[in-house]
């Protein structure tokens, strides 16, 4: 992890980011407001999808430098009963994700990833 907060680090420094500003961000990621708002996401997207219980659904929170990306922004995957993976991107940080940013129900097969995919 804390390889990765060094790599966000530099990338922000590089585009023009205050450390301030990551740190506290940094700093959010271990609380358990974040870890709750993750569990929400997964919650939401458990519920919006019907997946089963057994489903793994992951949720995570990424910084990105790039010129027009947003600073946080949030990614779901998880994967249905015939081995296909789903996944989006949700252009804001996890805790200020609500269940109608999510995508409609009837989008998940234009949610499978391909395998050249590069959103995850």
């Amino acid at each position: 992890m804390a390889d990765r907060a060094t790599g966000e680090y530099e990338t922000t420094r590089e585009h023009g980011g205050d450390a301030g500003r990551l740190s506290a961000i940094g700093f959010a990621r271990n609380s358990p407001a974040h870890a709750q708002a993750l569990d929400r996401v997964r919650a939401w997207t458990r519920e919006r999808f019907k997946l089963a219980d057994d489903v793994p659904i992951v949720v995570a929170e990424i910084a990105c430098g790039l010129p027009g990306c947003p600073p946080l922004e949030t990614v779901v995957a998880f994967w249905t009963a015939d081995d296909r993976r789903h996944q989006f991107k949700l252009f804001k940080p996890v805790q200020e994700v609500g269940p109608d940013d999510l995508p409609f129900a009837w989008l998940i097969d234009s949610l499978v990833a391909s395998e050249i995919s590069d959103c995850c």
